[in-house]
């Protein structure tokens, strides 16, 4: 399993560094764009739209590497207080929950990116960027990393939990 979970693992970091490099690319845009305006009073419609779009792929596959580095919200006034095992069982429900939630909501958006595709939905501005179904797509990418990121918590807090009630049978012995 360990094999799976550094695959999946690996995937959720490549993903997390196109979202940092978006995030990078949204700065210098937003920099240039402000620039180009006040200094040069010109702009583009198009970069202006660039911006809005470069915020898809931070969101969407900037939530499944947060949530693989732990760096999401949680109640941990509860959590902590709780056992290993309680907390694994915890954490196997909220995966389970995760993965629901994330297949469907991929699922879903699917037809919502393949009809902006087939109508060949672009910007309504003039001068605004085309094929927004590019833009949509990032929607059921960014929910299938999520269940990705599910299937690895899921993997993980079913391994802890494994551990948690073996220590708890043998509690004298030493896991290797």
């Amino acid at each position: 399993m360990s094999g799976i979970t550094r695959v999946i693992g690996n995937i959720l970091d490549a993903s997390g560094w196109l979202a940092k490099g978006c995030a990078l690319a949204l700065v210098v845009l937003v920099t240039a764009n402000v620039l180009a305006r006040y200094l040069f009073s010109a702009g583009n419609v198009g970069l202006q739209e660039l911006e809005w779009h470069l915020i898809s792929p931070i969101a969407l596959l900037g939530m499944s590497y947060a949530l693989h580095h732990g760096e999401h919200v949680r109640v941990d006034v509860f959590y902590e207080r709780m056992s290993p095992s309680l907390q694994a069982v915890v954490d196997i429900a909220t995966a389970l929950l995760t993965l629901a939630i994330s297949v469907y909501l991929a699922w879903v958006a699917v037809p919502y990116v393949y009809s902006a595709f087939a109508m060949g939905q672009g910007s309504p501005d003039p001068g605004g960027l085309p094929h927004r179904f590019l833009l949509k797509a990032f929607i059921p990418i960014g929910f299938g990393l999520l269940a990705l990121q599910a299937i690895n918590a899921l993997l993980a807090a079913a391994a802890r939990l494994r551990s948690a009630r073996q220590a708890h049978t043998h509690p004298g012995e030493t896991a290797s």
